[in-house]
């Protein structure tokens, strides 16, 4: 049997009815796995909405706030990039911190929620740089600045970096930490800050 007529026999016997006709939805690619979402608690969006409205917040951190809102509402790293007019690496980075700090902020107080994301959302140190500290021990540097100094018994009105700094240290809050890093936490303006300045003026020991 020749070739032609060979291919034309088989194809005869065909059922066509049995043979799968590829449909539109099994022509689709399958999607990827749903990007990771971000959920907030009431008291977590206020914090952030805060921050998005605070005149005294950095411009970097305002940008941040506003991103993880924006998650919150659209989980699609693609939309919120365009949105915000930032990269998806940028929207993805700072998702991701979120969701790595989300255990610690979902316990935090009322009290220390706002230093606890502003320390979340600040930037990572540079190789080689000064030490860093955990967002607690940054919460409890604030909260100690709030403290009258003389309660620590110390004879001046108001703190000063190095007066805090070595306060700190005497309370074993940190082992080490210089003035000038006291003073980059005070100068983020965490929740708990007191709004007097932290110029010391001198007083004379009382006898």
């Amino acid at each position: 049997m020749k070739a032609g007529k060979a291919i034309r026999f088989w194809s005869k016997g065909i059922d066509k009815e049995k043979v799968p006709i590829p449909t539109r939805e099994a022509s689709r690619p399958m999607s990827g796995p749903r990007p990771a979402s971000i959920t907030l608690s009431a008291r977590q969006r206020a914090a952030l909405g805060h921050l998005c409205r605070c005149q005294t917040a950095s411009v970097r951190l305002v940008r941040r706030a506003a991103v993880l809102l924006a998650l919150a509402d659209d989980p699609c790293l693609e939309r919120v990039a365009s949105d915000q007019a930032l990269t998806r690496v940028s929207v993805r980075l700072w998702r991701d911190r979120w969701l790595q700090a989300a255990p610690r902020l979902a316990a935090a107080s009322d009290q220390d929620l706002l230093a606890l994301i502003e320390t979340a959302l600040g930037d990572a140190p540079r190789p080689g740089g000064p030490a860093t500290f955990s967002p607690e021990q940054i919460v409890q540097i604030v909260a100690v600045a709030c403290e009258p100094p003389s309660k620590s018994g110390r004879p001046i009105s108001h703190w000063t970096h190095a007066e805090l700094a070595d306060e700190v240290k005497k309370r074993r809050i940190v082992e080490d930490i210089s003035p000038r890093s006291v003073g980059r936490f005070l100068k983020g303006g965490g929740p708990t800050a007191s709004h007097e300045p932290l110029l010391a003026q001198r007083q004379p020991a009382r006898p």
